[in-house]
């Protein structure tokens, strides 16, 4: 059975969610402009790097990026040499959104600033926690 949040503390935890968000990704922005990159950016790099490919309504998900949004963000990364789109095997309807050899080097390059980055911010143990959390939440939540 699910335990729900005490309505009471709804409005403190949207609000100090919000605020962790915002704080973790302003930490981001230098680390990643160093690069010329952006959180979406990233974000969709993060989830392609697995390199099974991933169709756009994926993307959209994992990146919080509204589909259109998403479009011009995946052609601009395709111009740029990042990522390229192919038919799926399985589904030929279907098409998933790959890295390319470019953009695996920026997703490796992004990765140790960001990993050396992270314990500025906060230690892998409170991180672990923090993620337990927070998953821990969103399934309740759901």
């Amino acid at each position: 059975m699910r335990n729900p949040i005490q309505p009471s503390l709804m409005p403190e935890l949207a609000q100090a969610l919000s605020h962790a968000e915002r704080s973790v990704v302003r930490q981001l922005y230098p680390v990643l402009d160093a690069e010329n990159c952006t959180v979406p950016q990233w974000r969709v790099l993060l989830l392609l790097a697995d390199g099974r490919g991933h169709p756009m309504s994926e993307i959209a998900e994992f990146a919080l990026v509204p589909a259109p949004s998403l479009t011009r963000l995946i052609d601009r990364m395709a111009t740029d040499g990042l990522v390229h789109r192919k038919a799926d095997i399985g589904d030929r309807r279907r098409v998933l959104v790959h890295l390319t050899a470019r953009g695996r080097s920026l997703y490796r390059r992004l990765d140790e600033r960001v990993q050396r980055h992270q314990g500025d911010v906060l230690a892998d143990a409170d991180a672990r926690q923090l993620l337990s959390l927070l998953g821990a939440l969103v399934d309740r939540l759901r």
